[in-house]
């Protein structure tokens, strides 16, 4: 018998291990900075992550996504992980959390 996926306690533990993830530009972590849109697990435990970046010239646009993908795959539950960067809808400040925008004396 195959095992239940419990795909809500690993998107926690995914969730996590993104806030452990900092832009080095915005002392604020990429899943309160909104660069998250999506994480979806499959039922092989593999996963896709949607995310975008502040501005299309972002000097971490290599390393940053390669660092979600090793960090996320470093998971015990995480088969592999696939990361997608995308520009539509372009990020603002006001994908940011309530969190990060105090954080930045934006409120």
């Amino acid at each position: 018998m195959e095992q239940e996926i419990d795909t809500q306690e690993l998107g926690e533990k995914i969730v996590k291990v993104l806030k452990t993830i900092y832009d080095p530009e915005i002392p604020v972590d990429i899943y309160e900075l909104g660069l998250i849109y999506d994480v979806m697990v499959s039922t092989d435990y593999d996963v896709k992550i949607l995310m975008t970046l502040t501005t299309p010239n972002c000097p971490v646009a290599e390393s940053l996504p390669q660092e979600v993908e090793e960090k996320v795959k470093s998971l015990d539950e995480v088969n592999d992980c696939e990361v997608e960067i995308t520009f539509d809808p372009p990020w603002s400040q006001d994908l940011m959390s309530e969190g990060a925008k105090l954080e930045l004396g934006l409120l």
